[in-house]
């Protein structure tokens, strides 16, 4: 099912990672595409700015970036979102994501995926940050549901009817990060196939997939590990609604060889079965 912008299915991709520039420049990889992350290439020339122009000229890139804030009450960094635009020039960027949170206050930058309270003070409020940074990128902008470890009292709305809310109210779009849905489920105790259900098919350019770490009580969103079956199911009920959308996985601790993570993303295409397929599948075995 097409999202509202036209943006294709551009397959299954993994991230650019530094590890694996050796390989990808070596053995140039049959590879649908990669996504970067964005402040890994802002500031930055030598190596990796050569690498990065390599990667440029043979596959399709896309941005993903963790400082854009639009959950803070600082206001909106022009500086940052200028350098964001001038590497999606350079890039040629598909698109261009971040996250649903803040990540500080005061002009501090924690480094860190801060959760927050959705009511309808905050969805105001991020709608127009949102507006600003997509009238100044000229693109629209894709945000990310985030994984996170507790939740606001004050709240009035769960995330998934906030995050579409907030796509009516902005024309912004949704990264689905299957694996935080199953994260922030598992922390939360809600269902995460009615996380997914609820998400408006149209507004989904992006999937998200990745490991995490069960410590029993609680799930961390680790990126470190194999995606888990139960995470797995997620992404065939995602299909099974959606269609066909580009597919990243995320290995970002402990990250084994190219071909591994490789591997991983391409399993995604194993679920990629819609419910009619599903039927056929079961009346062959069934028949056999």
């Amino acid at each position: 099912m097409a999202n509202r912008w036209g943006l294709p299915d551009l397959g299954f991709g993994i991230g650019l990672r530094t590890v694996h520039f050796p390989h990808i420049l070596a053995e140039r990889p049959v590879m649908d595409w990669f996504e970067i992350l964005s402040e890994n290439f802002m500031d930055t020339g030598g190596r990796p700015a050569y690498v990065l122009d390599q990667v440029v000229e043979r596959y399709p890139v896309v941005m993903h970036g963790v400082s854009m804030s639009v959950g803070s009450t600082d206001p909106v960094n022009f500086e940052y979102l200028k350098k964001l635009k001038q590497l999606a020039r350079r890039t040629k960027a598909r698109w261009i994501s971040d996250h649903l949170c803040w990540t500080g206050v005061s002009g501090l930058n924690t480094h860190d995926l801060l959760p927050m309270p959705y009511t309808d003070e905050s969805l105001r409020h991020v709608a127009g940050r949102v507006k600003i940074i997509a009238d100044y990128l000229e693109r629209p902008v894709f945000l990310e549901n985030p994984s996170t470890y507790l939740e606001f009292s004050e709240s009035t709305w769960n995330e998934w009817d906030f995050l579409a809310e907030l796509t009516e109210r902005t024309g912004c779009g949704i990264l689905l990060d299957v694996n935080n849905v199953y994260v922030s489920s598992f922390n939360h105790g809600f269902d995460p196939f009615d996380y997914v259900d609820r998400i408006p098919v149209d507004r989904v350019v992006q999937i998200h997939l990745a490991g995490h770490t069960n410590k029993g009580t609680h799930i961390l969103d680790t990126h470190s590990d194999h995606v888990v079956d139960d995470v797995w199911q997620l992404y065939r009920r995602v299909y099974q609604r959606m269609g066909g959308i580009a597919t990243l996985l995320e290995w970002d601790e402990a990250i084994p060889s190219f071909d591994t993570v490789h591997a991983e993303a391409l399993k995604a295409g194993n679920y990629r079965t819609a419910p009619e397929q599903e039927a056929r599948d079961g009346r062959a075995i069934h028949a056999a």
